[in-house]
């Protein structure tokens, strides 16, 4: 070990890349549905064929798709990136390893105490797991845990940086480690509201505890997760573009304090927008989701300076590398680089995505795309582009780095890539212009017994996507599962590319690597956000729908 560097014992790596195994195996199952479900919308009856004969309807696969997809392919990636980061950041091991251990395995139990009964058809919910729609008992005790595990892995991260803190006072935290921790506690904060709904009265009234609920109060307590769980997935992403892209690309980071200011910004705006999904909810009044509305528009702050600092950081990259001009720069960055390619590529379509969510929080035209294709269409930019992708990206130099192999066939990797924009880009614009037409979403369009003329080519588009989608899916965990059973060792050492910052981040102001401020300013914004609109719905709740199950 040296200042500059620390040396993952196997026995770390060993366990971050357990946490991939998972991460990747997940989406392989569950990626098979979203292609599926988009040939059906085009009419093609492959679904019917291949899926209906194993699983037992639509909404099971549209359930496995958004569990497997949205919550354990996300939360599994997130607590190795975020374990690797913690390590190699504060260049420390976890101060107690078997805490994190505790943490991955009650993870793991979660996921098959969840994956049962959907396999079973007796939770085919979806993963929004509305009320009154009545699953399993099972599976809320499967996603609770999942969750609970994700917090002890947390705590571990915690326990960590207190005893770096108090061995190194005054010196600035190292970036990525400060990135990490920041994540883990917006996600502990963001995780409340699921953890009130599925403690207190899912899993009572699935367990016949009690006899109703009240649907307006527990879409309150989702949604008080339900946004900020983009920004889990999100933040992840944002640390590799701001921490590695630029080294990866050949440059350094513009900007250390921007970076810095930008998260403190996601941990006190990222929770309080949950209202802006409720805007259709008779029981939530008025003044409060314009409230959640002027949050959420704020929320887009931190994320504008996101663009302009990494932005910046790949022009300082590109200049390096000989860039002239005022555009030179970009044909300069290393677009055959798949690991580059695929956070370049998102970071494109996070774009259109971002702009896409700035019109979800719009209350009138909100009231237009409500509940139709298009809301598939946004979020498939944002957490299966501007998210997924960059993870794939991420993966393409971990996975040397872990296993001391060489990456199997990069030009695969760099296809890959590509496909996933091609297909993303016909699937989600395709699903856009056919939600503002009316398409419902959670919806077999291809069973529907009318479809008007005006949506047929846009559908055609949709499993056209789906098609690209799923090849650049499975080329993509070949070169995972190549890359692991490969004989062909690095010639040296991976090194993670952690990109060094145009000034010294010890120039970074104090003020920026204090907690208690930004920590009391986030729950006095929550409180503000959400108490009154809380005391009264509880105060007034109804708990009288009983269970349903519709499927």
């Amino acid at each position: 070990m040296t200042a500059n560097t620390y040396q993952l014992t196997a026995k770390e790596k060993r366990f971050i890349g357990l946490h991939f195994i998972f991460a990747i195996a997940a989406i392989s199952i569950g990626g098979l549905f979203g292609p599926f479900q988009a040939m059906e919308h085009a009419g093609w009856d492959f679904y019917t064929k291949f899926l209906n004969p194993i699983f037992h309807s639509y909404y099971e696969g549209l359930t496995l798709h958004g569990v497997l997809n949205a919550l354990i392919w996300t939360t599994f990636f997130i607590t190795g990136f975020m374990t690797f980061l913690v390590i190699y950041g504060l260049k420390r091991p976890l101060r107690y390893f078997w805490l994190n251990q505790i943490g991955w395995w009650t993870m793991v139990v979660g996921l098959v105490t969840a994956a049962i009964p959907i396999l079973l058809n007796e939770a085919s919910v979806l993963y929004t797991f509305y009320p009154p729609m009545k699953a399993h008992w099972a599976f809320y005790v499967g996603v609770t845990l999942v969750v609970v595990g994700s917090w002890i892995e947390g705590w571990g991260f915690y326990l960590t940086y207190m005893k770096w803190r108090k061995e190194n006072p005054k010196t600035r935290t190292p970036l990525i480690a400060f990135m990490a921790l920041i994540t883990m506690v917006m996600w502990q904060i963001a995780t409340l509201g699921a953890a009130a709904e599925l403690l207190v009265d899912l899993i009572p009234w699935s367990l016949g505890l009690r006899a109703g609920l009240d649907p307006q109060l527990d879409r309150t307590y989702f949604w008080w997760t339900g946004h900020p769980l983009v920004y889990f997935w999100l933040l992840p992403a944002y640390i590799s573009w701001y921490a590695f892209l630029p080294r990866q690309a050949g440059g350094k980071l513009f900007s250390d304090s921007l970076a810095r200011f930008s998260f403190w910004l996601f941990l006190l705006l990222s929770v309080p927008v949950g209202f802006h999904h409720q805007y259709v909810d008779p029981g939530v009044p008025s003044g409060w989701k314009m409230v959640h509305s002027l949050l959420t528009y704020s929320v887009f702050f931190p994320s504008m300076i996101t663009a302009f600092t990494v932005v910046a950081s790949l022009e300082n990259a590109g200049r390096a590398n000989g860039g002239k001009g005022l555009l030179g720069w970009i044909a300069k960055l290393p677009w055959n680089d798949p690991s580059v390619l695929a956070q370049l590529l998102a970071g494109i379509l996070y774009f259109f995505g971002g702009i896409g969510g700035l019109i979800n929080a719009s209350y009138n035209v909100n009231l237009v795309v409500h509940n139709t294709a298009w809301v598939p269409g946004h979020f498939h930019l944002t957490v299966s582009t501007a998210v997924t992708l960059t993870f794939m990206g991420i993966l393409y130099w971990m996975v040397p780095y872990l296993t001391g192999k060489k990456l199997w066939c990069k030009k695969c990797a760099v296809i890959q890539v590509w496909l996933w924009f091609i297909g993303m880009t016909i699937f989600s614009n395709a699903m856009h212009v056919v939600g503002l037409l009316g398409a419902p979403r959670r919806t077999p369009l291809g069973q529907a017994p009318y479809i008007p003329e005006e949506w047929a080519g846009h559908l055609f588009r949709v499993g056209l996507g789906g098609v690209i989608l799923l090849f650049s899916l499975y080329l993509f965990v070949a070169v995972m599962v190549g890359s692991v059973l490969t004989k062909k060792q690095v010639e040296k050492e991976v090194e993670p590319p952690v990109a060094d910052s145009l000034l010294d981040p010890q120039t970074t102001p104090r003020w920026l690597d204090h907690w208690a401020p930004w920590l009391i300013g986030a729950a006095i914004l929550l409180i503000i956000a959400y108490g009154p609109q809380l005391i009264y719905q509880i105060s007034t709740a109804q708990f009288t729908s009983p269970g349903f199950r519709v499927w």
